[in-house]
């Protein structure tokens, strides 16, 4: 039976998902609970009770998305997924069950125990079912591709209460629109992620001077742009700045998923000079993001906001001066502020895992089931943005918020310029005005909306859960063919 709070949540990632407060909090324990509660909500939520969708409701799981109302609600019903954690590895040890409110350090933490690895999140306390539901970056990502790409089946609530699964045999249509179509289908219960053997990895973090830029830069464009590109390596370049002691400084994560010290592939980031901090070492998943969290404290205002780009370390050397401008004339005095601009690989050996032919069981049939980004491996190697910024108070919104949008403004118009201009946006990493989904493609998006018609006709997770990027918006279109 599920659990009613009626006290808002505190744990929250975001201080602007902290303000909100629901009318009362569910907190299920199993699939079971799920499935009666949806069934409650659509009943109330039927045309003919009310013509003005008289109770919406958010979906939680970890709690980790920035933004107002992304996970939360004011005035309606939040379903907290959190009890819903279980990881257990099936018999064979090829998949992994895990519970929709778990988060990756419970996942890492079995799976280290016996010898294996999945791909998954980065910092140990992000939740497994946003991060799938929207994609998923992971340091596999090179190797397996999106870790909705991993997924072999999902356990889904749909809006009328029943409970499927989605797989290459059962709801291809749906399988595939998870695989980053976000919150749009149902509420995800159990997602079943594939497994493979895995021991020590060698990563951590290298801290260099700013006066490092120009290296940084060259070293990121060579590396992203290798043709022979080495899957076992993942990074994250970052240009950090802390309002606290008013300087600079870059970070880059470096992991190489092989029991190797200093590869090659990483050398030319690990030679650059001076270090002023650096963690690496060879250790296993549940060490390596755990070390990240300290780097995304709790209960500061959040906001992020992407962009994608052509490969090129001139290009990028100016996004940096534009953010390094931007930020001294606008905004580097806030409190608590915490500023971040990271500019993360995207080669072809990442996207060409977003169209898969998966076998059907028993059979000799394949069942291609395209994820939902719409990335193509012939765009070659593109650069994925990121501006993450954290400060403390209310009153400094309008300006920081403004301010971010003047930098990628500018870079925009550079890109434009230089012929790197690139259209697609990361869900998981998109501001509430951005639209993500409209990023993918016409294509995609039309097969996401016959998914919405099909499993949701009519529109609860449309209509009733603002919260996240819908496919209708303001729940217009859903009956439309």
């Amino acid at each position: 039976m599920f659990t009613i709070i009626k006290r808002p949540h505190t744990s929250y990632w975001s201080q602007q998902e902290q303000n909100l407060s629901p009318n009362c909090i569910l907190s299920p324990q199993n699939t079971e609970d799920v499935s009666k509660a949806i069934k409650i909500l659509s009943r109330y939520n039927t045309a003919g009770n009310s013509t003005t969708a008289p109770c919406q409701f958010a979906i939680r799981g970890a709690g980790h998305s920035p933004w107002a109302g992304s996970a939360n609600i004011d005035n309606g019903v939040t379903i907290d997924m959190r009890s819903i954690k279980a990881v257990k590895v099936n018999s064979s040890g090829k998949t992994v069950s895990i519970g929709a409110g778990a988060r990756w350090s419970d996942v890492y933490r079995v799976l280290d125990a016996i010898g294996l690895g999945a791909a998954g999140g980065r910092i140990a306390d992000v939740g497994v079912g946003g991060l799938i539901t929207g994609g998923g970056m992971s340091y596999f990502a090179p190797k397996y591709g999106f870790v909705c790409d991993q997924v072999e089946n999902f356990q889904v609530v749909l809006a009328s209460g029943e409970v499927v699964n989605a797989n290459a045999v059962d709801n291809p249509d749906l399988w595939s629109a998870l695989k980053g179509g976000s919150n749009n289908f149902g509420v995800v219960t159990r997602f079943d992620l594939r497994t493979f053997p895995q021991g020590k990895i060698w990563g951590g973090t290298i801290y260099n001077t700013i006066d490092t830029v120009p290296a940084q830069v060259k070293a990121f464009a060579t590396f992203n742009n290798a043709t022979d590109y080495d899957t076992n390596a993942a990074m994250i370049n970052t240009y950090g700045y802390l309002g606290q002691i008013g300087a600079w400084s870059v970070a880059n994560l470096l992991v190489y998923t092989e029991n190797t010290t200093n590869p090659s592939v990483l050398r030319p980031f690990t030679d650059i000079k001076p270090q002023i901090g650096n963690t690496m070492r060879l250790s296993n998943l549940s060490d390596i993001t755990s070390e990240q969290v300290k780097s995304a404290p709790y209960g500061l205002r959040q906001l992020f906001l992407t962009r994608t780009y052509g490969n090129d370390p001139q290009f990028l050397q100016s996004v940096f001066d534009i953010a390094n401008e931007t930020l001294t004339a606008r905004f580097a005095k806030a409190p608590g502020l915490i500023y971040a601009l990271a500019f993360q690989p995207l080669p072809s050996s990442i996207t060409v895992h977003g169209a898969r032919t998966a076998s059907t069981p028993g059979s000799n049939n394949n069942t291609t089931a395209p994820n939902a980004l719409g990335l193509s491996p012939s765009t070659g190697p593109q650069v994925l943005a990121l501006q993450t910024i954290q400060w403390a108070l209310p009153t400094d919104d309008a300006a920081i918020n403004s301010a971010a949008r003047e930098i990628w403004q500018r870079a925009d118009a550079l890109a434009q310029r230089m012929g790197l201009r690139r259209p697609w946006l990361y869900l998981n990493y998109a501001a509430q005005d951005q639209d993500p989904i409209a990023s993918y493609g016409a294509d995609s998006v039309e097969r996401l909306k016959a998914a919405s018609r099909k499993f949701d006709p009519n529109g609860l997770f449309q209509r009733n859960v603002p919260g996240g990027f819908k496919l209708f918006p303001g729940g217009g279109g859903i009956r439309e063919m």
